[in-house]
């Protein structure tokens, strides 16, 4: 096992080297911008799902926003309704996109569980900043939500999901704690909610996660980082503050006890680390903040989830949350498992030791890996034993 991570690492370091150089490059001699050239890079992965033999594919717009719907194909005189997962895909806010790698994933939902999976095509920063990616989930999952509609794809109404991995786990998470607050004719509500490797929080990006896995391949800290500050402004000063954690203001800093990892993580996982409540500059105009982002963004529940009283956390539906050891995420998930535990809500919480960020998605030559296998049939079996 030790043999098999340490050749994961050294594969990754030379993907990731091959794939960040020329963005690096291109924004250094003012090209283009780093996100930019990662973007067009991502691109290429892009495909045009299609129907198959068991699996019918639509692409549609639902409320101004691109989806793509995943259906099993109707066998003759079929009437029974049907479970449904909203699938928010990950990328940072910044890359990605539901038609692939995650085209896989939702053939694999459809077909194992008789599902339909409707993949959201939200806008992507920094083109679209913070709020825009939330509210077109919003406004898909709202649309969705309502009964004529849910009919029309013969969705049973008690029987609906939202998932997403790292920054769709992220959306997903802000989205069942605001659907909530849905007017008072919306009678559907969500079931479940699914978190894979979710980010959470952008106070303090210096947790005893951060700081392990500051160089790990897939996600480095840098980058998780550089996702944060284009989600919220293009701005390089916030860029720079977030790096060394200088970033919260005082309005955001009254929100800090909610990212306290020496009360919210368990103990094992504090290691060598000593907490230390990250810096509070005073005032609006320094770098700190960013000068073209509004200081409230940092203490948005939109934008960080993990920041609701527990007042807004005792109604969300159950939770599945996946978190991995080699991940900076990881003390993000785990802290939410706690406060949502701690407000009563039913969390099934699944961490994987030798698991690292973006695993899900190794299930494809060359990178077919057992640990990947073995995510995605847990994330299954939960989707089909609690939805």
């Amino acid at each position: 096992d030790v043999d098999i991570h340490a050749c994961y690492i050294r594969l990754c370091q030379m993907l990731i080297h091959v794939l960040y150089s020329p963005a690096d490059l291109s924004e250094l001699l003012g090209l283009k911008d780093y996100m930019g050239v990662m973007y067009f890079i991502t691109l290429a992965e892009k495909v045009v799902p299609v129907s198959d033999e068991h699996v019918k594919v639509t692409e549609e717009k639902f409320d101004g926003v691109e989806v793509v719907l995943y259906q099993p194909k109707q066998r003759g005189g079929e009437t029974e309704l049907r479970r449904a997962v909203i699938y928010l895909h990950g990328g940072g806010w910044c890359l990605g996109s539901s038609r692939n790698p995650y085209d896989l994933l939702a053939r694999t939902i459809v077909t194992k569980l008789d599902a339909v999976v409707l993949s959201v095509e939200y806008r992507l920063a920094p083109a679209h900043h913070f709020p825009v990616p939330y509210e077109d989930v919003y406004h898909v999952v709202k649309h969705f939500l309502q009964k004529g509609v849910l009919a029309r794809y013969s969705v049973d109404p008690g029987r609906i999901a939202v998932s997403g991995d790292s920054a769709g786990g992220n959306l997903a998470a802000a989205v069942s704690q605001q659907v909530l607050n849905l007017e008072p004719g919306q009678q559907v509500q969500l079931k479940a909610q699914a978190l894979i490797y979710p980010v959470l929080q952008a106070l303090d990006l210096n947790t005893p996660s951060y700081q392990q896995n500051q160089d790990m391949p897939i996600l480095p800290r840098t980058l998780m980082v550089r996702f944060w500050s284009e989600y919220f402004t293009s701005d390089k000063a916030l860029f720079r503050a977030m790096m060394a954690n200088t970033h919260n203001n005082p309005e955001s800093s009254r929100l800090l006890k909610f990212v306290n990892w020496s009360a919210f993580l368990p103990e094992t996982y504090h290691r060598k680390y000593n907490y230390s409540a990250p810096a509070v500059v005073q005032g609006v105009g320094g770098e700190a903040v960013g000068m073209d982002v509004p200081s409230r963004s940092f203490a948005d529940p939109r934008a960080s989830p993990l920041l609701v009283p527990d007042s807004a956390l005792r109604s969300l539906p159950k939770a599945y949350v996946l978190t991995c050891e080699y991940d900076v995420l990881r003390d993000d998930g785990i802290m939410y498992v706690t406060r949502l535990r701690a407000a009563g809500v039913e969390v099934t919480h699944e961490h994987y030791d030798t698991g690292f960020h973006g695993g899900l998605m190794f299930t494809v030559w060359p990178t077919d890996f057992l640990i990947a296998r073995r995510m995605t049939d847990n994330y299954i079996k939960w989707l089909e034993e609690n939805l």
